[in-house]
């Protein structure tokens, strides 16, 4: 008979713990009835660019439409080529290819599974506009090498921080590394909310203005329309949600670390850990290990029965995508990122993880490994 199966991610803890200034916040915004431009989404972008120290934060809808108004905002063209990770997930070539724009998919590091700074300058062609690096797994891309290429062939990084909005790069907040940056607030992320959600961040006055006009149908003023746009704005509601969960955030960041140190102490005696650069913080927004030669179905099988939960982020290179094959990386194109796919493996991870929980799911997965 199988075992209680132990939460993937407990929000239902984080719940517990933000009630009181949730319910207060979230009462206020129903009594306001102001649902769309609340004061409460003003109060939150200033909040998180002071958190990251961006001069400009955007919110949007979501973090897939980050990355599409930041492309529209460096008026991307059909044709324009966008070097990015082969080993994310779609969205992040999706909002290239959804403008018309071609991505051009770069290997990863073996160690850190983000964008290897080594392979890019042998992608980049006279078509090419802009490099956009992602904080795979909560551990932000090596960002100053990315930036000193593209700063060589004059182009604009895009930091994809999806999933590193928290993390550190030589003590230097995710979303703030780059010209602009787009992070999503999808509740599994270490900054969640309730349903959908996204910020755009940059360092430039002029784009952040005009990123404000294109996530509201490209107008400033109601009824006047200066560029075309899009409907991509943040519902005051999840405003309010992610106003009380940045009353703990820095916690929960510490909270994560603790998390993952103890896993590394269970784990590391018999399966290699995530390996995080010395200059870098991560906020493990997964905490994935590998599982190579052809064990990880049996191995994922065998924690389901044991109660442990996992997920592949993610079982597919986009080269290997069928919606990405018209863009020419077929198979072959980017061995590390392939082989990566059919390894990866992801276990239960949160900041309310505590050690007699860690303690069974790293039993559990010595003994499916050894079975």
């Amino acid at each position: 008979m199988s075992k209680e199966m132990i939460p993937f991610i407990d929000l239902k803890a984080q719940r517990a713990r933000i009630a009181e200034s949730l319910n207060r916040r979230m009462n206020t915004v129903l009594d306001s009835g102001t649902f769309i431009n609340g004061p409460e989404i003003t109060e939150l972008e200033a909040v998180l660019a002071q958190f990251t120290g961006a001069p400009h934060a955007i919110a949007c809808a979501n973090g897939t439409d980050a990355l599409q108004v930041a492309l529209m905002a460096i008026d991307l063209r059909p044709g324009d080529e966008v070097i990015t990770p082969s080993f994310t997930f779609i969205a992040t070539a999706e909002a290239i290819a959804l403008l018309g724009g071609k991505p051009v998919f770069v290997d990863v590091d073996p160690r850190t599974y983000n964008i290897d700074p080594n392979l890019i300058e042998q992608k980049i062609t006279p078509r090419t506009r802009a490099i956009m690096p992602v904080g795979l797994y909560g551990q932000c891309a090596d960002m100053d090498r990315v930036q000193a290429i593209a700063e060589k062939h004059g182009l604009v990084v895009i930091e994809d921080a999806a999933q590193s909005f928290g993390a550190a790069y030589k003590g230097r907040r995710s979303c703030n590394l780059s010209k602009i940056a787009c992070t999503s607030f999808f509740p599994s992320k270490p900054l969640g909310c309730y349903g959908d959600g996204g910020m755009i961040f940059t360092q430039d006055a002029e784009l952040a203005e005009r990123m404000r006009m294109i996530r509201g149908h490209g107008s400033k003023k109601r009824y006047y329309h200066e560029v075309i746009g899009v409907n991509s704005r943040l519902d005051t509601l999840q405003a309010a949600v992610l106003l009380s969960k940045m009353e703990i955030f820095e916690d929960e960041i510490a909270l994560r670390q603790q998390v993952a140190a103890r896993y590394h102490e269970l784990l590391s005696p018999f399966i290699e850990t995530p390996f995080i650069e010395k200059h870098q913080l991560s906020v493990f927004a997964q905490y994935t290990v590998r599982i190579p030669d052809g064990r990880r179905e049996r191995v994922m099988k065998a924690l389901e029965a044991e109660g442990v939960p996992t997920t592949v982020h993610y079982p597919m290179a986009l080269n290997l995508q069928p919606a990405m094959q018209a863009y020419g990386q077929g198979p072959g194109s980017c061995p590390i990122s392939e082989r990566a796919g059919g390894e990866v493996m992801s276990l239960p991870f949160h900041p309310y993880l505590d050690g007699e929980t860690q303690t069974r799911i790293a039993k559990a997965l010595r003994r499916a490994l050894e079975g």
